[in-house]
């Protein structure tokens, strides 16, 4: 996606139209949108060509985007899980990865950055029915292994707001539940972790559309993207007056739920209560 989005700036400075950059490279129209969305692979020679049609001559600037081409076409760690997840996943955890500030409301259940390992294998269980133990256990440790960029040196900024319909709702039996509320009053202490409740006395809210994700990027270049999980499939946004929805319908859940100390009193009532 950075690349990405600097070969799109660097065509726009020259004045130059997909149709034009896609001839160049034997592509098509299509191809150089994708390519600038970061949704395909790069070869080297079509960076090195783009580049020598938008003018830039530069040696060094032209081997840092050549680096960055090499960087981008290297599999992530979680491909290596690609046979037990979903075809839109691995993008999502590659854009989670690379995110420096993740903002997300959850109702059904806790998000996945925050869910212990019990608890993730209840949810897997429920949500892969028929699937082998063998499969169940390779879904929890990409869960658990996501887990571990929260607390990484580089760790993002993670700002949760979660339903109390989530925290009801039982997955696993009573200790796995019990253990779970426990580890969200632990972890909500982290400097860098931001949790909130939504509870039920509020009423109706701006959440009503149900669960999202909203990722911002360290790099300027790259627009906030926000992640939509479906039965099927998943949705990318990222146009700007897209993000801008989502962006206003969490700041009022942030604005209308309370504060990160009152929620922990919150999550300490429902652990008593369990």
């Amino acid at each position: 996606m950075l690349l990405g989005s600097q070969l799109r700036r660097l065509r726009e400075a020259r004045g130059i139209t997909r149709e034009a950059a896609g001839y160049s490279i034997r592509a098509s129209e299509s191809k150089i949108s994708r390519m600038e969305l970061g949704r395909v692979s790069f070869k080297t020679r079509d960076v090195e060509d783009l580049l020598t049609l938008y003018g830039i001559t530069d040696e060094q600037e032209r081997a840092s985007l050549i680096s960055l081409a090499k960087e981008a076409n290297v599999a992530g760690w979680w491909h290596s899980y690609s046979d037990v997840l979903p075809s839109w996943f691995p993008t999502y955890v590659g854009l989670e990865g690379a995110a420096s500030l993740i903002r997300a409301y959850e109702v059904q259940f806790v998000h996945g950055l925050l869910q212990t390992e019990e608890y993730a294998r209840a949810v897997v269980r429920r949500g892969m029915k028929g699937a082998s133990e063998a499969d169940v256990e390779r879904r929890v440790a990409l869960r658990l292994e996501r887990q571990k960029y929260l607390v990484s040196e580089n760790a993002p900024e993670f700002h949760v707001v979660l339903d109390e319909a989530a925290l009801r709702r039982p997955y696993g039996d009573r200790e796995v539940m019990r253990g779970q509320l426990q580890h969200l009053i632990e972890v909500s202490e982290r400097p860098n972790v931001r949790l909130q409740v939504m509870p039920f006395s509020f009423g109706g809210h701006s959440g009503e559309s149900g669960a999202f994700t909203i990722l911002s990027f360290p790099e300027s270049d790259l627009s906030d993207v926000v992640y939509l999980e479906q039965l099927t499939s998943a949705l990318y946004l990222d146009k700007v007056e897209d993000v801008a929805q989502y962006e206003s319908a969490l700041k009022e859940l942030q604005h209308d739920s309370p504060g990160p100390s009152e929620s922990r009193d919150l999550l300490r009532g429902l652990l008593q209560l369990s």
